[in-house]
């Protein structure tokens, strides 16, 4: 009884490594398929002055692309892919594991239970990818031609000489992170659980699957519409200043602030 129980342990070293294995593969068949998305958004986070006649301003995510392709090579849109892939199977790990950790610490498994476990496997996870995020929003925003575009290498060590480790360094923006971070997976492991626990579950093993899909998408669609003003300030915070040698957007609230005053 106590072998099987153990066996089935979120924390027991098979599971463990089934997750990081599944996880991983999945995270970089999604970087694969996303990146250049992730790549647009960042462009147009960043985005703050221009007209539709300018070569740096997008008016739609086609535009963008078209443009990005045009002007520095179609495989501009990958800029800054290493970064997230590096990270990505421990991010998983990290995600799901400590999400049990803090469930259990947290004890009956209740939605109050669920919320909080979530945001603080969020704002783990965050400080441990915030460093990579530095240097892949660097990457993704410099506009020169990809072939010679700095390596991701060369972006973190150039951070790490010029600002250093800390918090105008490669932790810049950690805040902001931990805020997107956690609030995404607040709402993600909050309702996906809470609703999961609540309705009945389909017999047929493919339905259940299903049900799952269809309850996890929700919810992520509801963590991104939650957390994206703080994706936002993350880019604009870790991205660069409008001004160069000026600091315009130093805090998490006082650069959402920022930019619901001067755009909306």
């Amino acid at each position: 009884m106590s072998q099987r129980k153990s066996s089935s342990s979120p924390f027991s070293l098979k599971v463990v490594a089934i997750n990081l294995a599944a996880g991983g593969s999945a995270g970089f068949t999604e970087i694969c398929i996303m990146h250049p998305l992730d790549v647009v958004k960042t462009r147009f986070q960043i985005q703050t002055t221009g007209k539709p006649g300018d070569p740096n301003y997008y008016t739609s995510v086609y535009d963008c692309i078209r443009k990005m392709a045009r002007n520095e090579g179609v495989l501009s849109l990958y800029k800054g892919v290493l970064p997230p892939v590096l990270v990505e199977t421990p991010k998983r790990a990290v995600k799901f594991l400590t999400f049990e950790i803090y469930k259990k610490i947290f004890g009956s498994p209740t939605p109050t239970t669920f919320f909080l476990a979530g945001l603080g496997s969020g704002t783990t996870e965050a400080i441990l990818v915030n460093p990579f995020e530095v240097v892949k929003v660097a990457q993704q925003a410099n506009r020169s031609q990809h072939k010679v575009s700095p390596s991701t290498w060369a972006v973190a060590r150039q951070i790490v000489k010029n600002e250093g480790f800390g918090f105008r360094g490669l932790n810049k923006g950690v805040t902001a992170t931990i805020g997107r971070n956690g609030l995404f997976n607040m709402i993600y492991f909050g309702f996906f659980h809470t609703v999961n626990s609540k309705i009945t579950q389909p017999e047929n093993k493919w339905r259940q699957n299903f049900q799952k899909f269809l309850i996890g998408l929700v919810a992520g669609v509801l963590g991104c519409l939650v957390n994206i003003p703080f994706d936002v300030a993350k880019s604009r915070i870790q991205g660069p200043q409008p001004v160069p040698g000026e600091i315009k957007y130093r805090s998490t609230f006082g650069s959402i602030g920022l930019v619901y005053r001067e755009e909306g």
